[in-house]
């Protein structure tokens, strides 16, 4: 995740925590003021109000409402916001049906000591108030965040495909907080045309003027070619005085996309950057969370398994599981286990890309594709240490010679073990095109030089949920 993303979404989850939390806990003292203690200590009334902020939470979270960097208009999100709101009613109406006793009440008891009397209402009239208030809040910091008073300033120097590339994904994503001034160029003829909007405002000459007249807090270089077109004088005078912050467009490029772009790239931005150093320790609690989690997972989705065989096997005739040779760390061949979703001799006439509508794909394939159910035996891959749990897809070595020779830095992605998932596959998922491998490389560049075990925690959640709401392929 976007470490300035990350930032952003840790505020909007922690504010509607407190939202929630506070809300209820309103409602509770003011139907039961003179019995709060009671109703939280002996009611365990802490717990069921933590409880209810969980299960919200979760839902918005399913819902991608803490996707920031996901560019929605204001109804779009008021409408996925009222989407989530009603699952949220619902999932807790059910709770609260089945188990009574979640709901926030206070118990009367008669003379015996028996209960002869729940009063509630409090925690669905206060949930309810809680998620009407959510809906404002969504709409007020949505349109914080996209204004640009709040937004930090920046000039784009660069009129190539690159700068134009860039200003089009940071205007895609203002909820980040940048708002694009205009560009920067080197021939004066170029001033006030509109290459995206906005338009060249400027010319190197008049860097420094530019940044004090339009308070610019972040000057960003795009230039696809730097010798002799780096304004070094006027990026060196503003980088000493202090009052602007100076960066490539490579960075901001990654930190707002998550990816990293090849068109942009240079073999020495990636060698002098920092990241991807991992110690014997880190390496060491990888692959000891490998296994520890292949032999978890393999013993839970024992049965859905054992369903998934019976299946294969009635619906067409074959072998039950399938293996292929992929190209692992270093471009080190293995064989790959996966429950067979295509016919038998699919691929007689040669390798080609998968594709949604594939007629090779039979009828159980389509539905265990969906759910990824079809990469469960890829556990015994982990457990050789073939693969981890997150990483680059491992590709078949016919794509991997072929993609090498026409996508630059492409053997790069071999640097690192595969993954049974990994941060391509959540962003991007499938591909079946040379435009599908260069987007699909980008962010596994990215997962290479920011891989971490957070980022890993990160990109299984994200997995997690695209197989339990049914968007995988």
């Amino acid at each position: 995740m976007k470490r300035g993303a990350r930032l952003k979404t840790f505020t909007l989850v922690a504010a509607e925590t407190m939202i929630i939390f506070s809300v209820v806990l309103l409602g509770l003292y003011l139907r039961f003021a003179s019995r709060i203690g009671s109703v939280l200590i002996d009611q365990r009334g802490l717990y069921k109000i933590a409880l209810t902020t969980f299960i919200c939470q979760l839902i918005f979270y399913f819902f991608e409402l803490y996707d920031i960097s996901t560019t929605r208009t204001r109804r779009e999100l008021f409408m996925h916001t009222l989407r989530a709101v009603a699952v949220v009613c619902a999932i807790l109406g059910l709770i609260f049906l089945l188990r009574p006793t979640l709901l926030l009440g206070y118990l009367e008891f008669n003379d015996t000591g028996q209960p002869v009397r729940l009063a509630n209402g409090v925690m669905l009239m206060a949930v309810i108030l809680a998620l009407a208030l959510m809906v404002c809040w969504r709409i007020v910091i949505h349109w914080l965040l996209r204004h640009p008073w709040f937004s930090e300033r920046i000039v784009i120097v660069g009129t190539g495909a690159a700068a134009i590339d860039l200003a089009r994904e940071v205007t895609a994503r203002r909820d980040l907080g940048y708002h694009v001034v205009g560009f920067i160029a080197e021939d004066p003829a170029l001033v006030g045309q509109s290459l995206f909007n906005p338009s060249v405002i400027g010319i190197v000459g008049e860097l420094g003027e530019i940044v004090s007249r339009d308070r610019v807090g972040r000057v960003v270089v795009a230039l696809q070619d730097r010798r002799g077109h780096l304004p070094v004088d006027q990026l060196l005078d503003l980088r000493l005085q202090g009052t602007v912050a100076i960066e490539e467009g490579t960075s901001l490029y990654e930190r707002v996309t998550g990816k990293i772009s090849v068109e942009m790239l240079r073999p020495s931005w990636i060698i002098f950057s920092g990241g991807n150093r991992r110690g014997r320790l880190e390496l060491g609690a990888r692959r000891t969370i490998n296994i520890i989690g292949a032999l978890i997972a393999m013993v839970l989705s024992a049965p859905i398994a054992l369903i998934t065989a019976i299946a294969i096997k009635i619906d067409s005739s074959g072998p039950v599981f399938y293996t292929q040779e992929r190209v692992g760390k270093n471009n080190r061949p293995f064989t790959i286990i996966k429950f067979r979703s295509m016919r038998v001799n699919a691929e007689q006439d040669g390798p080609v890309w998968a594709r949604d509508d594939d007629e090779r794909i039979t009828r159980v394939g389509r539905i265990i594709r969906r759910m990824r159910i079809d990469e469960i035996p890829q556990f015994i891959n982990i457990l050789r240490g073939d693969m981890g749990f997150v990483g680059p897809r491992a590709e078949r070595p016919f794509f991997v010679e072929q993609l090498a020779r026409e996508v630059p830095f492409y053997s790069q992605r071999h640097l690192v073990e595969p993954g049974l998932t990994g941060w391509a596959q959540v962003n991007y998922g499938y591909g079946s095109t040379l435009e599908d491998a260069i987007q699909k490389l980008q962010y596994d560049l990215y997962y290479i030089k920011n891989a971490s075990l957070v980022l890993d925690l990160w990109v299984i959640l994200k997995s997690l949920k695209i197989v339990l709401i049914g968007r995988g392929r």
